[in-house]
């Protein structure tokens, strides 16, 4: 490996590492625009200049265009090189509106950054700017043109990175824009990530626009809950109101970006018809006499059927602290069924699902991207799972063949990417042994697995994109616990109660239930019916765990207290004049919190620790980091 020195700093690194990158691992920061470590560089902005005083190269370089080599010597705080990148600052302020004091890429700007770095606090340009007029690009993204640097990392992600064609760069020297021909939402699935990447304020997150600034937000590490990938946020809230989700970067899982589904989809966490009391029979109560009268009820619900008469019920998404804690119960009350699936086929598809995936055949989202053969089997991953939809395309950028097997595999969902693809009828019609990593992304079913077994035979990874964030978890435990299907439960005709946590239960299976009692943070038919309704807490508002469709295992931590956002909050609701601990609609709990309370009061120990068992190694799991395959 090259050794060079970098402000008077040894180092050694790989070899074709760049300048940049090698900086960066001793802890300098070069200053950059255009270079991304997902898009690789460009040399477009000119802000990353460096001066290799000794070596094979010498003067002043571009630090994300130019290799380390051995013997180089390279100054970052080299006069000439701070008056390049001090130029270069001043040159792209030429045209800036300086309108920071109303940008929302105010704290979080790096030309803002950049150009107190340079010292430039002066403007000496005396002419008229150039301006655009701006476009509207849909619901979600905002665009001003005129802040708008040239670094071409918008299109570079946009067009190259995820396959988009409706925006790119037009015009030419001073009148370069970007952006679409004619205005209109964005296409690509992925066209939230621009104001992550932009970086001075040219796209904004319309759903926080004039909200707060970066340093005004609860943050805290989290995890998309809309499909089973696990990808990884970073969800903002600011007086108990989620207003933007952010990508964290996991390089196992999502690498840098998020799809627009886990970005702007409605997560129901400030909603006005979202549920925040407990309910009896109806009406409004507390917690105490919520608890106590559900303890009551179950206990003469054994006494006229027998323990055999009630089912406790989780969920794919409900967490897995959750779904142990309903287990743990069911054992204690010796239910007569415990589910965490409702339909007969949904838990024989997650079944066969854990049987299949081992260490061996599981993949993550980072290696999907180095296959060099992906087939499509039954599955569309723009509903199914979009992030593993990209991950495709980057395969696809390396090499990669890719097949559509089955009609149920529409051409779309890679036109929306801009993969090509073979069709063909069935798995086995691939040559998957000419490949040396082939991989297998296909829908989950409890049958007809047979072309899928022999696939592994031949050396193919496998892919299952389930139905929710912790489906792997739910059909581990029903494996673990001989858990099964609600419909199955409810067919014996023994069953006469329920207990469901986050389960989303068909009204037609709820005829001849006599004790039903429901703990959601969704409204619901059932909620309507329950009995007994507990609210309990989004997973903003608490920490917890999902196991994602591979088996890794991955915590989140709490960003906001429940309660009801400040923002147009009800004149009546709004908090007394005197301190006090609980906000309005603050009374959520966390679904397992509930299952353990109830437990107390029916007799069970108390618990603090939700965790235990097996599962007891992922309580310091840590939430930064890639997480832990279970395999």
């Amino acid at each position: 490996m090259p050794k060079l020195v970098i402000d008077t700093i040894e180092l050694e690194v790989p070899a074709g590492t760049l300048i940049l990158e090698a900086a960066r691992s001793v802890g300098i920061m070069i200053p950059h625009f255009c270079y991304h470590p997902a898009l690789g560089n460009a040399g477009a902005c000119r802000v990353c200049a460096v001066k290799l005083i000794d070596g094979p190269v010498k003067g002043i370089q571009m630090s994300c265009m130019t290799p380390v080599q051995e013997g180089m010597v390279v100054s970052t705080t080299d006069a000439d090189a701070v008056a390049m990148r001090r130029h270069v600052i001043e040159w792209l302020m030429i045209n800036h509106p300086h309108d920071c004091p109303v940008c929302d890429e105010g704290g979080e700007c790096l030309l803002q950054d950049y150009t107190i770095a340079a010292g430039h606090g002066t403007r000496r340009y005396q002419g008229k700017k150039r301006t655009h007029s701006n476009q509207y690009l849909g619901e979600h993204v905002q665009h001003e043109m005129n802040r708008c640097i040239q670094c071409y990392r918008c299109v570079r992600f946009y067009q190259d990175f995820a396959g988009g064609t409706d925006l790119g760069v037009m015009g030419r020297a001073s009148t370069i824009y970007y952006g679409r021909f004619c205005e209109g939402s964005l296409e690509s699935p992925f066209s939230g990530n621009l104001p992550d990447l932009c970086p001075t304020g040219v796209y904004t997150d319309k759903a926080a626009r004039f909200r707060a600034r970066y340093w005004d937000y609860d943050m805290a590490p989290s995890l998309c809950p809309h499909c089973s990938l696990g990808c990884a946020t970073i969800p903002a809230a600011r007086y108990r109101e989620l207003l933007k989700i952010m990508a964290r970067r996991n390089d196992a899982v999502n690498g840098w970006f998020l799809c627009d589904r886990g970005r702007f989809a409605d997560h129901g966490v400030n909603s006005p018809e979202r549920p925040r009391t407990p309910l009896l029979d109806g009406r409004e109560t507390t917690w105490d006499e919520a608890l106590a009268v559900l303890a009551t009820r179950i206990g003469e619900l054994f006494v006229s059927h027998g323990p055999g008469s009630l089912a406790v019920v989780g969920s794919p998404r409900l967490t897995l602290e959750g779904n142990y804690q309903a287990a743990l119960l069911a054992e204690f009350l010796q239910a007569g069924a415990l589910c965490y699936f409702v339909e007969r086929d949904e838990a024989a598809a997650a079944s066969a699902v854990v049987s299949l995936l081992t260490g061996d055949t599981a993949v993550s989202l980072a290696e999907v991207e180095q296959a060099d053969c992906i087939a499509l089997v039954e599955c569309d991953l723009r509903e199914q799972g979009p992030m593993l939809l990209l991950a495709v395309r980057q395969a696809w950028r390396k090499g990669a063949k890719i097949f559509l097997v089955g009609e149920g595999s529409p051409r779309e969902q890679t036109d929306s990417v801009s993969l090509e693809t073979l069709r063909v009828p069935t798995l086995a019609d691939i040559p998957l042994a000419d490949y040396s990593t082939p991989l297998v992304i296909a829908t989950p079913s409890g049958s007809g697995t047979a072309d899928i077994e022999t696939a592994v035979t031949a050396g193919a990874k496998l892919v299952f994109p389930l139905s929710g964030p912790n489906t792997f978890a739910a059909a581990l435990l029903t494996r673990e616990h001989r858990a099964t299907s609600l419909a199955e439960a409810l067919a014996s005709g023994t069953i006469k109660g329920l207990l469901a946590f986050e389960a989303d239960l068909p009204e037609e299976l709820l005829s001849g239930i006599s004790l039903l009692a429901v703990a959601d943070r969704f409204p619901s038919a059932a909620m309507i019916k329950s009995d007994v309704f507990l609210p309990t807490t989004a997973w903003v508002e608490m920490d917890g765990t999902f196991i994602n469709h591979e088996g890794r295992a991955q915590r989140f931590r709490k960003v906001m207290n429940p309660g009801l956002p400040i923002k147009g909050l009800d004149p009546a609701l709004h908090p007394p004049r005197v301190h006090r601990l609980d906000a309005p609609g603050g009374e959520p709990r966390p679904a397992w919190r509930i299952i353990a309370d109830l437990a107390e009061r029916l007799g069970a120990e108390q618990l603090v620790e939700p965790l235990s068992g097996r599962w007891e190694f992922l309580r310091d799991l840590d939430p930064e980091g890639e997480g832990e395959r279970i395999l």
